[in-house]
């Protein structure tokens, strides 16, 4: 059967000639016969060996009908960009006017997905057959697909006009605008312009979105042509507000302009009409007269005007205030607590703020407090309205904060309504982000649709990432027929048109385009680069990268297409210190590379310093003691590890080194080894000498807990009795015994009491304002600036107790008093090691003081406490951590502290 299908198809191939008559005689048949031919390719598993055959024959024979339909339908099947072979053959028959098999031809490919190609060639078709209803069907799903065609859409836009359908026309202009200004074809987008002044001119929002682009794409002076138009429809309106709004954005694109000079001005005195002072105002202002800077004269102007009987005003000592009279250029204003103020206009102006009458400020002293309170509650939009206008209709959620609290509500009660109104925030239509300020929010003339909401906040928003998350929302509520759709999709599909250096933001566009594209696969083009591994050849550091894709989802799908490469275990093993990804290890268990994850875990064990963070996470993910013996690691190892960084993070958490990521490793390692009880199941489970080696250890973590060092202890001596502690042996008693509370220099001593201060007065302090400033941003179960203040807080008075502790049980030692006849504290000490054969020289001092790198160590040491009480002479043989020492005491001076 499988030969059979080959060699019919080759037959065909080899018979068949192409001549006019031939193509005469091709009937739709003839096609459907090829489909059985490539059904039974599929069948047979032949697909591939059928479409070379086809390509191969078309090489010597390129208008070859059934090797351009089997080789085009086959490619279609297996989602090919390149649709060339069917276009050539389209183009075949259409130029020889056979409508049915043109037909038939694009209805097969569409069977596959929208195809730009294939629509517009049956329109084309119906036309020729003057079916026009069909055509126009077409062209319907035409301009979903194709985001350039404009002119269809404007077809169509007037079609639904003359059909009565004013809604549907509105629709198809508003995508037409959009295209004729991609193409910069302003004659067509002023025409469109006015048919939407004529059918929606309320729509404010719509109109500024598109007057912004216009001044992108094509200039400032276009744009300032269409709101001109604009003006015109709200000037006949006697909407004197909105007239002032758009002039000054006309006046923004040429402050020259006079015409807008003049209609500002008249527009001003229509406004203001009834105003006592109007004409005085206009006077003072300047702003009918050319020579002043239009837009400081509106300032002025406006900042006049607002000075009326009845207004409200602000000033920053007395507060609100109302203007009881004007007198020329005398203002009379009650305030709150000083009445029958006077003062002159210029110094009002300069001094007071006015405020309209619904600004939050003016109710707070128009209405009763309670009356106020319960209104906020109980209707939150209207709150939200009322508070982000007095902001000038621009306002984040600390500012609408600090209106409302704690003057009406508590900062329990804001944290309950704070999350009702982010909700609304985010649902009303009637509330917008701020086109440029992502966190900031604005009150709609009139609402706008979900999409369009979260169109302006991929607009608005900064981070790419941000970005992604904007479209996927998009997308969940919205089709990709939307041309808002159109700009998110161009922005991630820009990105792949051409590049060298491939970052993050690159790597992550990849999977954004690829998702939609197997969704829609219409979207698809060969600008489009979507081979993966010719991404993977461009990106020069694949860990940063990878680190870099800050979305759980796209990093997942990273590292599955990273499995096309044939030496993916050994870049999951390249990129897991930096990822720290369950994913790659599951991945790497799953495909049987056990051993790959043995070395890559033993390998960060022994370099644990470099690899701190990696080090903790595996511990803390997947380390216990059976793992342990599956994979053939030294639990002790690992403990003895984690005790080790737990000193080093305590070391530079004092240092003032990386505090916070310090604190944060700290953190987990004390919960691994203490909370998770780790620590006391080892103890209780291992040997002698293995307990011996980890108390060490722990007991010479100098800012560990000493309660729990002693707890630690009490297990130890419950479990073996007679057990014997480094720190309670020594070859002298009387040494030990004269080793009482905490012995320090008294550089050590002032500098500790210097910390302690610090803390107590300056840190502490600071961290509470911190705290306060924290819970001013309300809800708190959300507040993660709340959370590290109190984290912080928390550290500090450990810190400030166990330093006071410290202090307090100090033992200031005078280097007067310190002789030279053994080894304790204060003596710089010179050993011979017997087994090297070379000298070494250490100080015995405090903890405070040691500094190991310099060979200066605490006596609470374990190496030390093998030192003390020995004199000048002596033979020192002694194991410490499975390493042994041997020494001759050469010399015994005092040190210089």
């Amino acid at each position: 059967m499988s030969a059979d299908c080959v060699k019919t198809i080759t037959e065909i191939l080899n018979e068949e000639k192409w001549t006019r008559a031939t193509l005469n005689n091709y009937s739709i048949n003839n096609f459907k016969e090829l489909d059985a031919l490539i059904k039974l390719a599929y069948e047979e598993e032949l697909q591939t060996e059928v479409k070379e055959l086809c390509d191969e024959h078309l090489t010597h024979t390129k208008n070859s009908i059934a090797a351009l339909y089997i080789s085009g339908i086959l490619g279609l099947r297996r989602q090919l960009i390149d649709d060339t072979n069917l276009v050539i053959l389209i183009t075949i028959f259409a130029d020889n006017h056979k409508w049915n098999i043109v037909e038939f031809l694009c209805s097969s490919i569409l069977e596959f997905g929208e195809n730009k190609y294939a629509l517009r060639t049956l329109a084309d078709c119906y036309e020729n057959e003057n079916e026009e209803d069909k055509k126009f069907e077409v062209w319907e799903r035409l301009i979903k697909v194709d985001y350039e065609e404009a002119e269809i859409v404007k077809v169509l836009a007037e079609k639904r006009e003359e059909d009565g359908d004013i809604e549907g026309a509105v629709e198809l202009y508003k995508k037409a605008i959009h295209r004729f200004v991609n193409k910069k074809l302003f004659s067509s987008v002023k025409e469109i312009w006015s048919k939407l002044i004529q059918y929606s001119p309320e729509e404010v929002d719509f109109f500024e979105h598109v007057n912004r682009k216009v001044s992108t794409i094509i200039s400032d002076e276009r744009a300032s042509q269409l709101l001109e138009d604009l003006y015109g429809y709200y000037k006949s309106q006697e909407d004197w507000s909105r007239c002032i709004d758009i002039l000054k954005e006309i006046l923004m694109y040429d402050s020259k302009n006079a015409w807008a000079r003049k209609e500002i001005t008249d527009s001003y005195k229509a406004k203001y009409s009834y105003h006592s002072q109007l004409d005085e105002y206009i006077r003072l202002s300047n702003l009918n007269q050319s020579w002043r800077n239009v837009h400081d004269a509106i300032a002025d102007f406006e900042k006049h005007i607002s000075f009326d009987v009845g207004s409200f005003v602000s000033h920053k000592a007395w507060g609100i205030g109302k203007i009881r009279k004007i007198n020329g250029d005398e203002i009379t204003i009650d305030f709150v607590k000083k009445r029958d103020h006077k003062m002159s206009l210029k110094m009002a102006v300069n001094a007071l703020t006015s405020l309209a009458s619904d600004h939050i400020s003016a109710l707070k002293v128009r209405k009763k407090k309670e009356v106020l309170k319960n209104k906020i509650k109980s209707d939150v939009p209207w709150a939200l309205k009322i508070v982000i206008k007095s902001f000038d209709n621009a306002a984040n959620m600390k500012q609408i904060k600090a209106a409302i609290v704690p003057s009406i509500l508590t900062p329990g009660e804001w944290s309950s309504w704070s999350t009702q109104a982010r909700n609304i925030l985010k649902e009303d239509p009637v509330f917008g982000n701020h086109p440029d300020k992502i966190d900031v929010f604005m009150v709609r003339d009139k609402p706008i649709s979900k999409e369009e909401k979260i169109y302006n906040k991929f607009k608005a928003e900064k981070n790419f990432f941000n970005k992604i998350k904007a479209l996927d929302d998009f997308v969940k509520i919205s089709d990709p027929e939307s041309d808002l759709f159109n700009e998110m999709f161009t922005y991630f599909a820009n990105l792949l048109k051409s590049y060298t250096n491939a970052d993050e933001q690159v790597a992550a566009s990849f999977f954004v385009v690829k998702k939609l594209i197997d969704q829609y696969p219409f979207l698809n083009s060969a600008e489009f680069n979507l081979d993966f591994l010719n991404l993977i050849e461009n990106i020069e550091d694949l860990e940063s990268v990878y680190v870099g894709i800050d979305n759980a989802d796209i990093r997942k799908q990273f590292l599955i297409a990273l499995k096309q490469k044939e030496e993916w275990p050994d870049i999951y093993v390249r990129l897991f210190p930096k990822a720290m990804s369950t994913s790659i290890i599951d991945e790497l268990s799953n495909s049987g590379h056990r051993e790959k994850i043995e070395a890559l875990f033993l390998s960060i064990a022994d370099r644990y310093r470099e690899f701190r963070e990696t080090f903790i996470w595996i511990v803390k993910n997947y380390v216990s003691e059976k793992w342990c013996e599956k994979h053939n690691v030294s639990y002790e190892k690992i403990l003895i590890n984690m005790i080790h960084l737990l000193d080093i993070t305590y070391r530079e958490i004092s240092d003032k080194r990386d505090v916070s990521d310090n604190r944060r490793l700290n953190k987990q390692i004390l919960t691994f080894l203490i909370k998770d009880e780790n620590l006391v199941n080892y103890i209780n489970e291992a040997d002698q000498d293995s307990v011996n080696r980890i108390y060490t250890l722990i007991s010479d973590v100098k800012d560990l807990d000493v309660k729990l060092k002693q707890e630690l202890k009490q297990l130890i001596k419950e479990r073996f009795k007679g057990f014997k502690f480094y720190d309670e042996e020594s070859p002298k008693a009387d040494v030990k015994a004269a080793v009482r509370g905490l012995l320090v220099s008294e550089k050590a001593f002032k500098e500790k009491q210097k910390e302690l201060k610090h803390i107590i007065e300056v840190e502490i302090p600071t961290n509470s304002k911190e705290i306060g400033a924290a819970i001013e941003l309300g809800d708190l179960s959300e507040n993660a600036e709340y959370k590290a203040g109190k984290e912080k807080q928390e550290l500090l008075q450990i810190a400030v107790g166990k330093l006071q502790e410290d202090i307090d049980k100090a033992k200031v030692i005078d280097p007067k008093s310190i002789t030279n006849d053994k080894i304790a504290f204060g003596i710089v000490v010179t050993l011979k090691n017997n087994i090297s054969g070379e000298n070494e020289v250490f100080t015995i001092m405090g903890p405070w003081e040691s500094d190991p790198a310099k060979n200066i160590i605490s006596y609470q040491s374990p190496f030390a406490g093998e030192l003390l009480g020995h004199g000048k002479g002596e033979q020192l043989k002694f194991t410490i951590n499975e390493r042994e020492y041997d020494y001759s005491v050469e010399e015994l001076v005092t040190a210089d502290f």
